[in-house]
């Protein structure tokens, strides 16, 4: 794939986060060393390079996580609905 092929993929994964503002959503962070982050939270905002998610914490608190579209591309961040385990952007697939 070249880099004119993956800027398009990146602006079509930014398209469609757009479309999902306001949606729940459960994300699983690869931060490498084995270490995996899941949380579930609602997609907040998106940005021309990143997207930001309010994810629900213990205690009733809530944190701000963002990630690049990049992630999404590369597999780092998986987006999934929270009911069903289905893949946000089934088109990826």
């Amino acid at each position: 794939m070249d880099v004119a092929q993956q800027a398009q993929i990146v602006g079509r994964i930014r398209a469609s986060l757009e479309a999902l503002q306001g949606t729940r959503m459960k994300l699983k962070a690869n931060m490498g060393r084995s270490k995996i982050i899941e949380r579930e939270g609602v997609l907040e905002q998106t940005h021309p390079a990143l997207f930001v998610v309010k994810v629900d914490e213990k205690r009733n608190r809530t944190a701000r996580v963002s990630y690049s579209y990049v992630d999404v591309l590369t597999g780092t961040v998986e987006l999934t609905h929270p009911d069903s385990g289905d893949q946000v952007l089934a088109w990826m697939n």
